[in-house]
């Protein structure tokens, strides 16, 4: 997990190329010996920062950690907690969406989170976090009378 500085574009957009590049590079250091599924994520903080995660596997399986809430614990512990921007990298043949853990802590923090997946093919898709998780727990559901 690493954390660097982003180059907006135009009008603030993100830099998706950066954060393309950014997903790839820590891809490879994911350790998914028991999956063979290698995913890499960068987070863009609202304040320009790029957060990046791997996905860790271990052999009692729920105790590994997927690559976008790697990205999303390493923005937590330097004190980001808005986003702007979302990128997924795998070696799969189609564009892989976040799993459903991970959309509900990315709901959290960013439910219009836009989010490109790409694979080392090349392909992509986009969605936003409102897409991915429609109807959504958020902490109003927390709310009783």
């Amino acid at each position: 997990m690493s954390s660097s500085a982003a180059r907006p574009v135009q009008g603030g957009a993100p830099d998706w190329n950066q954060l393309v590049e950014s997903a790839r590079a820590v891809m490879q250091n994911a350790y998914a010996p028991y999956s063979d599924f290698l995913v890499g994520a960068a987070l863009l903080a609202e304040n320009g920062q790029v957060f990046t995660g791997c996905n860790v596997e271990n052999a009692a399986y729920p105790a590994g950690i997927c690559a976008e809430r790697s990205a999303i614990a390493a923005a937590v512990a330097q004190g980001q907690q808005k986003f702007t921007a979302l990128v997924i990298c795998t070696l799969a043949d189609v564009p892989t969406p976040p799993c459903g853990m991970c959309r509900q802590v990315l709901e959290e923090f960013a439910p219009e989170l836009p989010v490109l997946s790409v694979t080392s093919s090349g392909a992509e898709a986009r969605w936003t976090m409102s897409e991915l998780l429609p109807a959504a727990f958020t902490p109003t559901s927390l709310r009783h009378q």
